[in-house]
């Protein structure tokens, strides 16, 4: 389980960090399949011998997978907050018809925070769905592999 979530702990710091410079919306998206893959990745690697573990195996993997993912949001959300001009936010705001203040300071703490905010919903749908992926793995592969 630590092996299948650290792979997928990479593969989502990486993903991360690209999906939240372009909005940190876009991670969770991510995050459906890759705790799917966690979880049934996780499986393949530890056999369990019952759903049940296959689901504990699964959900730890895609919290592992998943805290990667969170800190792909921050660092993510930090060279945000860092490549793109406040000015162009509080443009893009209004455009949209929504009331902002040109604080700087503010600015750079909403894009940090939201990487954080996303992050930790990576970590519980990962998590989730890494249980998901664990007893797919048993329903796929594990019974045939329990013969007693």
């Amino acid at each position: 389980m630590v092996k299948a979530g650290l792979i997928l702990g990479v593969v989502m710091l990486v993903l991360g960090i690209g999906g939240s410079l372009i909005t940190p919306l876009c991670v969770p998206c991510i995050a459906l399949l890759a705790g799917l893959g966690a979880g049934y990745l996780a499986g393949v690697y530890e056999k369990p011998l019952a759903s049940g573990g296959a689901a504990k195996v699964g959900a730890i993997a895609g919290a592992i997978g998943g805290a990667g993912a969170l800190l792909g949001q921050i660092v993510g959300g930090i060279l945000n907050s860092v490549m793109v001009d406040p000015q162009t936010i509080v443009n893009i705001l209004e455009q949209l018809g929504l009331p902002t203040t040109y604080d700087p300071a503010t600015l750079h703490i909403a894009q940090i925070g939201g990487g954080v905010c996303f992050g930790v919903l990576d970590i519980v749908l990962m998590a989730g769905l890494g249980a998901l992926g664990g007893m797919l793995w048993y329903q796929i592969s594990g019974k045939h592999n329990t013969a007693v």
